[in-house]
C-alpha cells in the first residue's frame, strides 16, 4: 500500500498512516521501522507499507508502486461533480 505519514512519535515510536485509496488511517506496528532506511518519520512524508495479520503498518519503505487505479469510492459513486 501506499500512503502518507499522518503522525509519529519517535521517542514512543507510535505512529499513524494514511493509505492513499480507502483513506482508511492504520497505527504503525512497534517494528514498522526495522530493517528499514527511516530511522524515523515525519508527517506528511510518504510511504509504502504492509498491513500486518492485526492490521497494523509495517515494512515501511520508500519509492512507488504501479499506478494504483482510481480509488474504489470514486467509481462507486458514479461522477464526483
Amino acid at each position: 500500500m501506499q500512503g502518507v505519514i499522518k503522525s509519529y512519535d519517535p521517542a514512543s515510536k507510535v505512529g499513524v498512516v494514511t493509505d492513499d485509496v480507502a483513506r482508511a488511517e492504520h497505527e504503525l506496528a512497534p517494528d514498522a521501522l526495522e530493517g528499514s532506511i527511516f530511522r524515523m518519520v515525519r508527517q506528511g512524508q510518504r510511504v509504502i507499507f504492509d498491513l500486518d495479520d492485526q492490521g497494523l503498518a509495517t515494512r515501511l519503505r520508500l519509492g512507488s508502486e504501479v499506478d494504483l487505479g482510481t480509488p474504489e469510492w470514486i467509481t462507486a459513486g458514479g461522477s464526483t461533480t
